[in-house]
């Protein structure tokens, strides 16, 4: 076990949700074949891969098909200061956030960032450095964000399609993440 940290950043989708259904069905609804979609991208990419626009894609966007991944909500439960630092559209988002009862400290969507998601922003208004924090994600480019910040990667090895890779941290249920806080 590493040293406890103050706070954890987690990323959304593939992390605290399983928003699988939805992300497909969204794509459905703009007359793309299920099959055609692909994750663990940024989402403004999978649209113009797939030729879509993204407001489109929003609108057809439904969160009733998002739910939290089991054990993830008593794990938030008992976590003091937690952020999340995601990809997802600011308004899906939140709105996910507020489905879920969920109140993270900060809150980063893809509006918040220039490009990539860049967890140093999260970290400035967290008041902390990038030794004091973990982000826990599913995917590569959540890895690059933790390394370009200089922070800890715990992958959340709870969902069967997370990107897993040598050397990493993994939590495999989500009250493992409480390990790095000390408890």
């Amino acid at each position: 076990m590493t040293a406890p940290v103050q706070a954890v950043i987690f990323d959304l989708d593939g992390t605290l949700v399983d928003s699988d259904r939805a992300l497909v069905e969204a794509f459905v609804r703009c007359g793309i074949p299920a099959e055609a979609v692909t994750f663990g991208h940024v989402i403004t990419d999978e649209c113009a891969r797939l030729g879509i626009a993204l407001h489109d894609y929003i609108a057809a966007y439904d969160a009733r098909d998002v739910q939290p991944f089991a054990g993830v909500d008593d794990a938030l439960r008992k976590v003091e200061r937690w952020a999340v630092a995601s990809h997802k559209d600011r308004d899906m988002g939140r709105a996910e956030l507020n489905a879920f009862g969920w109140s993270p400290e900060v809150a980063y969507f893809a509006q918040d960032f220039d490009g990539a998601k860049r967890l140093d922003v999260v970290l400035d208004v967290l008041g902390l450095g990038g030794d004091d924090v973990v982000f826990v994600g599913d995917t590569a480019h959540d890895r690059f964000a933790a390394r370009d910040a200089g922070v800890r990667f715990v992958a959340a090895g709870w969902n069967a399609r997370c990107d897993i890779r040598d050397g990493d941290l993994v939590a495999w249920r989500p009250e493992d993440v409480l390990e790095y806080l000390g408890r």
